[in-house]
């Protein structure tokens, strides 16, 4: 078991990233946005220089977690886009030795729901073999398109397209942020195919509104029972944070103290490590 984060959020530049994750004290990192830039879209010299100081760093990127499917993008869109991407970044993440790339499935496009999903898989089984034939996998996470729709939705599209190339990025505050309370619902119809875990609080809908994102365990996000079931059944992938407390890319969220954003990044850590630690405890009896 390992634990990492979505770097970008603790700071814009690797830089800042790598000494976050250093100050941590934790091997693994995430990448998203690199100086405003979405790292599996960087040119070969600029991923060259990044690879240069990561290896420096002795840090191993656990995922790239790229925009193959996501909020930006329409399900009426051309699939060849989300190839270019998939064909660029495998031969860079096997020099970097990750195993994951993310991806979503999806928004909608004025399909009806049948079609919407029947596009996705059919969709996804194209991605599955080309990440297969490359040696890596697709961890699809559960926060925007056909399969984040429902806890039923999430686990039906991995029994869909029936991959191993293709696994769960199951990630506890968004049924929550997106208006759901059964969480618990979530977590276990997608357990089977679960390989990597996002940690992300949220309150849920609160007094008529939307609710917000907040530390690990100050939330209906169930962390510490989900992370507890997980281990008990043998877990050992990668935890990481995703905090949404300075920066939200999806929302245009950006971060506007920097010190304020780093500090808060590290303290999310900590805060996840114990919960980890309570849940290892809990598993292990």
């Amino acid at each position: 078991m390992f634990i990492s984060g979505f770097a970008d959020e603790a700071g814009a530049d690797l830089a800042t990233q790598i000494r976050a994750h250093k100050e941590l004290g934790w091997s693994h990192i995430d990448l998203r946005n690199i100086d405003g830039c979405q790292f599996t879209d960087v040119s070969d010299e600029v991923f060259d220089s990044i690879y240069a100081d990561l290896e420096d760093a002795g840090l191993t990127v656990s995922c790239f977690e790229g925009g193959i499917a996501n909020w930006a993008t329409k399900i009426s869109e051309p699939l060849s886009a989300s190839i270019t991407t998939l064909e660029r970044c495998i031969p860079r993440m096997n020099k970097m030795g990750t195993k994951y790339i993310r991806g979503m499935t999806w928004p909608n496009d004025g399909l009806d729901d049948d079609a919407w999903r029947d596009e996705v898989v059919r969709r996804y089984k194209e991605l599955a073999k080309i990440a297969e034939n490359g040696g890596i996998v697709i961890a699809v996470e559960n926060c925007d398109g056909w399969a984040s729709q429902s806890a039923e939705n999430y686990g039906k599209f991995f029994e869909l397209v029936d991959s191993p190339a293709i696994c769960a990025a199951y990630d506890t505050g968004n049924p929550p942020s997106h208006g759901a309370t059964n969480t618990w619902d979530w977590y276990t119809r997608v357990k089977p195919f679960i390989d990597y875990v996002h940690i992300k609080s949220h309150t849920g809908p609160v007094d008529g509104g939307e609710g917000e994102h907040t530390y690990p365990g100050e939330g209906i996000s169930l962390e510490l029972e989900t992370l507890t079931d997980l281990f008990k059944s043998g877990y050992d992938g990668g935890i990481v944070i995703e905090p949404h407390l300075s920066a939200v890319v999806h929302e245009d969220k950006t971060i506007t103290n920097e010190e304020v954003a780093y500090r808060t990044y590290i303290e999310y850590g900590r805060r996840t490590e114990k919960v980890i630690e309570e849940a290892l405890a809990i598993a292990n009896g």
